[in-house]
């Protein structure tokens, strides 16, 4: 969740932070990737074939890179945005209460937006690509 959290606070830190938890979440992407890839390797003296190991990977880079990366940070990043331009026109609000209304919406928005990003990413993945090498 480095990046989604990241993403929430762009009014408060320096982008350099905000890119810097993208780095985070796509290093864990990288290592979930490898450690299917590895999984299904170790099966692989029973059962698979390489094949099966390249999907296995590349299945997973793709599907953490939208779910867990792409697709949320975008997300967020608007929510975040539309807040801060919503919250400028309300000249009544102290600053902080703006600032902090933005990093409000946009790590409140998180438990709301992970289910349908992950359902919406299985979806598109079992239209497209899934259908060229099967899921694994």
């Amino acid at each position: 969740y480095a990046n989604k959290v990241g993403e929430s606070f762009p009014v408060l830190v320096p982008v350099s932070v905000v890119r810097l938890s993208y780095a985070v979440a796509t290093e864990y992407v990288v290592a979930d990737s490898m450690d299917k890839g590895y999984l299904k390797n170790r099966l692989w003296i029973k059962k698979t074939k390489y094949r099966q190991v390249g999907i296995a990977t590349a299945d997973t880079l793709i599907w953490q890179g939208l779910a867990a990366v792409a697709i949320p940070e975008f997300t967020i990043n608007r929510i975040c945005w539309a807040t801060q331009h919503a919250l400028a026109n309300m000249k009544f609000l102290p600053h902080p209460v703006k600032i902090w209304g933005v990093v409000a919406a946009g790590l409140g928005s998180i438990p709301f937006i992970i289910h349908p990003i992950d359902r919406g990413t299985d979806w598109l993945l079992d239209n497209t690509v899934r259908k060229y090498y099967g899921s694994s």
